[in-house]
């Protein structure tokens, strides 16, 4: 499988680019994880919009999917000119039944729901979710194609489920919003500190670090977690950046 990343910001999108959202890809299908602002337009550097085949959404803060409406959009458009028919499937939780209902419109899409205890397959993935620590109701993924696994932490504070949630993990995406030293119980996310030591405990491989911060240099949080996790490679999210396994 292949997973590229289209946004990586959090909270907002950083000048010609994109807040939270990754293409996932294996045996021609396309599974897009979160739809954030900016997210559509960056999309079309790596895929046609009416190639994707279903969007799996984490929680429903902006950040995560501010570009459903643009999506809408699009779908209907391409639909109408290439003839296509059936709603696109967006799978979503239903712990926030506002943020749910956002997600069918007409039959152009259509919500489907996921639970925490759920294993659900979309297309040649597997996936299975852990609720996270954030002030909005998130899941974090476990995502499986053959015997590859991923793991998407989505938004999150540290809390120790999620050590064995990621335990021997190919690819680690790792939310990384602040910095060592401060509180990211506080805030719901996690530190570069608390990222190594979960790529570490959890014995993961590579490791992706994203939901990245406005302020302060990154490098410093790369170079933290490099410190401590020697089980492979650790990189900083940017656009386009490419992991296949």
């Amino acid at each position: 499988m292949k997973l590229t990343v289209v946004g990586f910001w959090g909270g907002f999108p950083g000048k010609d680019e994109a807040t939270s959202g990754y293409l996932l890809e294996a045996d021609g299908f396309s599974l897009l994880l979160d739809c954030g602002s900016g997210v559509l337009s960056k999309l079309q550097h790596f895929t046609e919009i009416e190639n994707l085949d279903a969007l799996w959404l984490s929680h429903y803060h902006h950040d995560h999917i501010a570009d459903l409406g643009p999506l809408y959009f699009a779908r209907l458009i391409k639909g109408q000119l290439q003839d296509k028919k059936g709603p696109f499937p967006i799978y979503g939780h239903t712990l926030d039944q506002e943020g749910f209902q956002l997600l069918t419109n007409e039959e152009v899409t259509k919500g489907v729901a996921y639970e925490g205890t759920d294993t659900l397959t979309i297309g040649p993935f597997q996936l299975t979710f852990v609720k996270t620590i954030h002030p909005a109701p998130c899941y974090a993924a476990r995502i499986t194609y053959n015997e590859k696994v991923i793991v998407y932490t989505a938004d999150t504070a540290i809390f120790p489920e999620l050590y064995s949630f990621a335990e021997g993990a190919d690819l680690l995406i790792a939310e990384c919003s602040l910095y060592e030293g401060q509180d990211g119980a506080a805030f719901g996310h996690m530190t570069s500190a608390e990222v190594a030591e979960l790529a570490e405990k959890a014995k993961v491989k590579d490791v992706l670090l994203t939901h990245l911060p406005h302020y302060g240099d990154h490098q410093e949080l790369l170079q933290r977690v490099k410190q401590q996790h020697k089980g492979g490679q650790v990189s900083l999210a940017e656009t386009g950046w490419k992991w296949e396994g």
